[in-house]
């Protein structure tokens, strides 16, 4: 029975190996479907047909016969598109980010809003928003949430120094404790600025992408592009990191450099993702965890599916936050955590 039992566990990561192609395709076409379903739902029912059409059309203008009226597409275009890009963007990008820290912090816990990363992009925001104003243009707030991020990253590398807790594991808790304190100082800064501006502050708190543009696409759609290869080419090297430190350094991995290079580039990405929406919660928590379900540990297969997935996500949080009442939008950070807490108490009931 046992010898049984061993070749059947033997026989699951192959299994869920072969599984990667068809998970990988699948979830590229509910990416599709989500994003057609996005932009054609809301207070003006628009139709896939002419979602498509009004793209073709302002990619390649006279492609296609104009047959919907001038205001379908400017809804299409200039209000539900960018919104879409955003929360897809945003969502592969937390996801991204999860997947990485929890390989080399080796927690299932660990994601850009316990390890501080999103308290301090935030800080920065609102420091940008509330303080400083526009000081470097439209690349002010992206720069000042990338500045927080990383500052907050070096925060929690220097308790965790101080406090003799260079263990993985204890970076977690060190995390924890500097997010609560870049936390407390956002909440300062909010106190001490403009009462007047104060919603704009509130927007950070609680997460959202109506103030999707896109002439602000750019710079989350850069930090995917910079990051997100340059994490699967290391996806190796992010296995060696899940097995312990000691294996890693065997293996001619420069452990804590290698460590502090993947901090960077999640604060980067987590940086550049909050200035646009907010602080999300729950989605670097829990779409690594639904991608190594499907598709087993190895990193080369959940960094990207991984990133499918939390782009289909978020663009259903994102709909269903501007849809249940509107025409008010519900903060998508509300809408993540709901889903996320519900999705956590489902694991452990399973155990």
């Amino acid at each position: 029975m046992t010898d049984i039992s061993l070749s059947i566990a033997g026989r699951a990561p192959a299994r869920r190996a072969r599984l990667f192609p068809a998970a990988l395709g699948l979830a590229v076409l509910a990416l599709g479907l989500s994003f057609t379903f996005a932009v054609g739902v809301g207070a003006v029912p628009v139709g896939a047909r002419t979602v498509w059409g009004v793209i073709a059309n302002q990619l390649m203008p006279g492609l296609v016969e104009v047959t919907w009226p001038a205001g379908h597409e400017a809804i299409v275009w200039d209000l539900r598109m960018p919104r879409a890009i955003l929360a897809g963007l945003v969502g592969a990008g937390l996801a991204l980010v999860g997947a990485v820290l929890q390989a080399v912090t080796r927690n299932a816990l660990a994601d850009p809003h316990l390890l501080g990363i999103s308290s301090g992009g935030a800080f920065g925001a609102i420091t940008a928003l509330l303080h400083t104003g526009m000081i470097l243009g439209l690349a002010t707030v992206p720069i000042f949430a990338f500045a927080g991020a990383l500052g907050a990253m070096a925060l929690v590398l220097g308790v965790a120094r101080l406090a003799d807790a260079a263990s993985a594991e204890r970076l977690v808790l060190a995390g924890v404790a500097v997010s609560f304190i870049v936390m407390a100082g956002a909440n300062a800064m909010i106190f001490l600025g403009d009462p007047r501006a104060s919603h704009t502050a509130l927007f950070w708190m609680l997460g959202g992408l109506g103030l999707a543009q896109w002439s602000h696409l750019i710079f989350p759609a850069l930090a995917l592009a910079l990051c997100g290869p340059w994490l699967w080419l290391r996806a190796q090297d992010l296995d060696a990191m899940t097995i312990g430190d000691e294996t890693a350094a065997t293996l001619g991995i420069p452990v804590s450099r290698f460590r502090l290079e993947v901090f960077i580039a999640g604060a980067l990405l987590t940086g550049v993702m909050v200035a646009f929406s907010g602080v999300i919660g729950f989605v670097g928590l829990m779409i690594p965890h639904v991608a190594r379900m499907v598709v087993g540990g190895s990193q080369a297969r959940v960094l990207p599916l991984s990133a499918l997935l939390g782009a289909v996500f978020l663009i259903w949080c994102d709909l269903f936050a501007r849809t249940v009442m509107a025409p008010q939008d519900i903060p998508i950070g509300v809408v993540t955590g709901l889903v996320g807490g519900l999705f956590f108490v489902w694991l452990l009931a399973r155990r």
